[in-house]
């Protein structure tokens, strides 16, 4: 027997002891069900186990910390190492064991996984893992799927300990927090009700992936054929007139509007590519200012929640912007030497990982921005603003497929002014950017309705919250409650 009953407690005691008093339960759940601590369910970090028939040359299971997933809760890896260097200074376990990170940031993260497939039925791991054994008859999966949850993980994430850095969830912490317990059968009709519905969100995430994917080589080559001047080909052999003669990059720097663009370079510039002759090469820095945001200091106060728009480099993701996060006030712009970026400026992210940097976005408001983000202002000229995004995004796709992306050096203020951009002359710098709307701009508005990872998280979330709320209409009220199986549960030792 447990060690409460060889201290003779009557069973309802332990039984009042074992559940959640009725002001700390945490909403409302079917009748047949119970609120109990989540240590009455589950062993943290149970004994080590003795394994003295096992040799210290065997071979056995080892899992590091980043051998588990974030994204799928599965062990992606078992290492193998001999037993003699695991037995002392790692965490045991044994298949079936739920292991969950403590430490920060993998704890957030969602690092949780259930232990299987191990040599000879048990392993070692990392010393920041916990150990979670479910007590018979508690459904393993649903405490996975429970403390998975970002419901729970947000709340351990509030009271987690230690110096910034090396913070971790105390085990008593966990032992003590509530969890709604279903009866036996329904809580395998809610983790068989799960997996269904997060495997088809897995196979629906695949064919958005997969329509993605084929959707962005389309659009890849539609914009090759746009800068290459194929696209417009018809057009300039039906349009042939004497404006159309003039090369352009002379026709766009005449009818520029910026001090800076009323002397042409005199620089011969070759391209990449050939390009009809009505065309020319330059340089971003030659057609247009290029400016340099700044951040006001976080620590004032005083700076922040103003009036006036201020755009940080995650709001660069081939957009418009209409709005910002954020905004600063009059005294943080003066004191920061802010600078404004005007309305029809490129926004272009500098710095960031292989996905960010490069990423571009149309400001369709007056906004000042960060210093990771290079204003191109194409709106103090009469270039088309919509041909300098749409090729800018061509740059983007054709490095990514030809390169490792996260490599690539991030940008700085002299990078950006010497992008190399193709100009053809205005009435066609206008055509090109209708017919890529017209040929892709539906497809893509339609794939940016269709969620991205953080819509699908949402929505995995929302199903984990009904289940562990009662609410997936599998609960049977006339089966017996699970307060006779938290009283089995609680007789049962720790091993």
């Amino acid at each position: 027997m447990s060690k409460r009953f060889e201290n003779q407690k009557a069973m309802e005691e332990f039984l009042e002891e074992a559940l959640v008093p009725e002001e700390e339960q945490l909403y409302e759940i079917p009748e047949n069900w119970i609120w109990t601590k989540l240590g009455e369910v589950i062993a943290i970090n149970p004994p080590k186990m003795k394994l003295s028939d096992i040799d210290d040359k065997q071979v056995c299971s080892f899992i590091p910390m980043a051998s588990v997933s974030e994204k799928t809760g599965r062990i992606e890896e078992i290492e193998e190492r001999n037993y003699e260097k695991v037995k002392k200074g790692y965490t045991q376990f044994f298949n079936d064991d739920i292991l969950f990170a403590k430490i920060t940031p993998c704890m957030e993260n969602g690092k949780v996984a259930i232990a299987e497939n191990l040599s000879n039925g048990f392993g070692y791991g990392s010393t920041e893992f916990y150990v979670f054994r479910t007590k018979k008859p508690i459904t393993k999966k649903f405490v996975y799927y429970f403390v998975r949850s970002d419901y729970f993980r947000n709340h351990a994430k509030g009271n987690m300990t230690g110096a910034v850095g090396q913070q971790r969830v105390p085990k008593k912490y966990l032992e003590l927090y509530p969890i709604a317990l279903p009866p036996i059968k329904e809580q395998k009709r809610i983790t068989d009700k799960v997996e269904r519905l997060l495997n088809k969100i897995d196979e629906a995430k695949q064919l958005i992936a997969e329509a993605k994917e084929t959707f962005e080589l389309r659009r890849a080559a539609i914009l090759d054929k746009a800068f290459r001047g194929n696209l417009t080909a018809k057009w300039r052999r039906d349009n042939t007139s004497s404006e159309a003669e003039i090369n352009g990059i002379t026709n766009t720097f005449n009818q520029s509007k910026a001090k800076h663009l009323e002397k042409k370079s005199e620089e011969n510039i070759e391209g990449p590519y050939d390009i009809p002759s009505s065309w020319e090469w330059a340089k971003i820095g030659d057609l247009f200012h290029v400016q340099i945001g700044s951040t006001p200091s976080r620590k004032k106060s005083e700076y922040w929640d103003g009036e006036h728009p201020w755009i940080s480099s995650g709001e660069v993701q081939f957009n418009e912007i209409n709005h910002s996060k954020e905004k600063v006030t009059k005294v943080g712009i003066k004191e920061s030497r802010l600078k404004i970026a005007p309305k029809g400026s490129i926004l272009f992210a500098m710095i960031g990982e292989g996905k960010t940097r490069g990423q571009v976005a149309k400001l369709n408001i007056d906004a000042y921005h960060n210093q990771n983000i290079a204003s191109i202002w194409v709106s103090e000229t009469s270039i088309e603003s919509s041909f300098v995004y749409y090729w800018l995004l061509f740059q983007y796709l054709h490095n990514r497929q030809n390169s490792s992306g996260n490599n690539q050096p991030a940008y700085n203020k002299s990078r950006v002014q010497a992008l190399l951009i193709p100009i053809p002359p205005l009435e066609e710098q206008h055509i090109i950017s209708e017919y890529i709307v017209n040929m892709i701009g539906k497809d893509n508005n339609a794939l940016l309705q269709i969620n991205t990872d953080n819509e699908i998280s949402k929505l995995k979330e929302s199903i984990l919250s009904k289940a562990f709320k009662g609410e997936f209409g599998t609960n049977n009220p006339t089966e017996e409650s699970a307060v006779e199986l938290l009283k089995e549960v609680i007789q049962m030792p720790i091993k």
